[in-house]
């Protein structure tokens, strides 16, 4: 038997009076965040929720989000935690298609009206029974005929709850997928894969009691939630929630919580290298306090890497995963020689192959898709066998649709998303190879490639560019310079200059709205 849950429920017996999570002046203990779970559990089971219900989960980076999940873990449900940026169309689909019978759903801000969209969701849909508010204060309550509040359902619930007990194999965690081929699907993972997921990054990072994490990655997302949440609490260590990643916000946390442990997307690494008000921080201090920085979600520009550990003098450990895959695969290690560019080698009990169209293992060096088979890979896509038998094969490798190569020391690198592929003229282009190079411009900030519709050609290379400041490079100069870089059928001849580009929650550059009317 295992539950995701014994991972908060082990460190608050070892550790009751430690420090669990910090948020500006709020301060939890293991033994404070387990007995706050416990009651939302209690008060759940009386609503008659427990093993095989699910229960969806929309909450930014709040004590409130590892209360209320590790709460529906200990009845024995399923969590199923949503991106807090969905619209009501979408929160009701995500509800629907997850056949949740409660929705926990914070009530949001003036710039993120979450409750709104939440309960216009929740009332269509039926079959979801019950809605509980989170309110920004911990101990809001409902006016009479609004729906009841997280202190509405732990009001008067008895201290300890005896957790359900759970097989390996049951579901914990529904996580979707970001639906860029069609309609979201919800990847299954088990207990066993979350729990040895999380206990996999403690080894890959030697995570202890005394780290302290800042997590700027959402919560609702499977980086943040393993690699820092989860694995965090195994560890006992202290863990610091950012609600929304800014830059100067994330660089102060660092400095006053003296944090160790940082992890984030390229482009926060890129938000913290170009913060204009950095200088107002003592980036000697917060440099001399980071023990780990690691990097995941897409590939890290080589030349983000390079200039964040020039800055803050610690390596940058680049890793690759999916959802799908819990999601750590592959990881650089902190006892290990890396290489610029790459993520590593496979993490403890994965396997990793790289393959051609034909299915047949591709040579060192030859770009193939990834396959990934071990203990981290789903049990499947929530009521989608078609899907799952797609997606994962007799054997048990996962198709990832990832791009990547193989060198002869054994170090994977991504070459591309199959779905970001830029056929030109007969010809296979793939966009971070280009963002790379790009990137070596001195006048060059951030960049994002994609292919445009070409009368002739099928697609032609767009760059889309963000100037460094000061910089006046134009569109001629930097298509003659491209020219002078990269092979005649790969350089972009449209340059699109922007002063952002568009993202995700993650921080993922949203590559299929760029050519979007703006």
């Amino acid at each position: 038997m295992l539950n995701l849950a014994v991972l908060l429920e082990d460190t608050a017996r070892e550790h009751p009076d430690r420090d669990a999570l910090v948020l500006d002046g709020t301060r939890l203990t293991y033994a404070e965040v387990d007995a706050a779970a416990g009651r939302v559990a209690a008060g759940l089971a009386a609503r008659g929720v427990g093993p095989g219900d699910r229960v969806a989960l929309s909450c930014p980076n709040l004590p409130s989000f590892p209360v209320v999940y590790f709460g529906i873990l200990k009845t024995g449900a399923t969590v199923v935690p949503l991106n807090v940026l969905l619209n009501a169309r979408e929160i009701t689909y995500h509800l629907r298609d997850s056949g949740a019978k409660a929705y926990f759903c914070f009530e949001g801000t003036g710039q993120l009206p979450m409750g709104e969209a939440g309960r216009a969701a929740f009332e269509a849909v039926p079959g979801c029974e019950h809605l509980i508010m989170i309110t920004a204060d911990p101990r809001g309550t409902a006016a009479p005929g609004e729906p009841p509040t997280l202190a509405d359902l732990t009001a008067g619930t008895p201290d300890g709850f005896d957790t359900v007990p759970t097989r390996e194999t049951d579901t914990a965690v529904v996580l979707y997928t970001s639906g860029t081929t069609g309609s979201p699907k919800g990847a299954e993972l088990t207990h066993s894969n979350m729990v040895q997921n999380a206990l996999l990054a403690n080894r890959l990072f030697g995570t202890t009691p005394d780290d302290v994490h800042l997590v700027a990655l959402p919560l609702f997302h499977s980086f943040g939630q393993t690699v820092q949440l989860n694995a965090g609490f195994a560890s006992g260590a202290k863990v610091v929630l950012l609600p929304r990643f800014e830059p100067g916000a994330a660089l102060a946390a660092m400095e006053r919580e003296r944090v160790t442990f940082f992890a984030g997307v390229p482009t926060m690494y890129w938000a913290l290298l170009t913060h204009e008000a950095a200088d107002r921080f003592d980036l000697e201090a917060i440099a001399g306090n980071l023990r780990i920085s690691v990097s995941g979600g897409s590939a890290l520009p080589v030349e983000v890497l390079r200039a964040f550990e020039e800055r803050f003098g610690i390596p940058v450990l680049e890793g690759y995963g999916l959802s799908e895959t819990s999601p750590v695969a592959t990881f650089n290690r902190r006892d290990r020689p890396r290489k610029p560019g790459s993520v590593g080698h496979p993490v403890w009990g994965v396997e990793i192959r790289i393959v051609r169209d034909d299915g047949s293992s591709a040579a060192p060096d030859e770009p193939g898709e990834i396959r990934v088979r071990g203990h981290n890979v789903m049990k499947g896509y929530l009521d989608r066998p078609e899907a799952t038998a797609a997606a994962i094969d007799p054997r048990g490798w996962f198709r990832t649709g990832d791009i990547g190569r193989r060198d002869t020391d054994g170090f994977v690198f991504i070459v591309d998303r199959t779905t970001d592929l830029i056929i030109r003229g007969g010809f296979n282009v793939y966009p971070r190879e280009l963002e790379e190079i790009l990137l070596t411009h001195p006048e060059v900030s951030l960049v994002a490639v994609a292919g445009v519709p070409h009368p002739s050609h099928g697609e032609e290379v767009k760059a889309y560019v963000i100037r460094a400041p000061g910089a006046t490079v134009t569109e001629e100069e930097l298509v003659r310079w491209c020219k002078g870089n990269m092979a005649a059928y790969k350089y972009p001849r449209i340059i699109e200059f922007r002063d952002s580009l568009p993202m995700t929650a993650t921080g993922k550059i949203l590559k299929r709205e760029l050519s979007a009317p703006r």
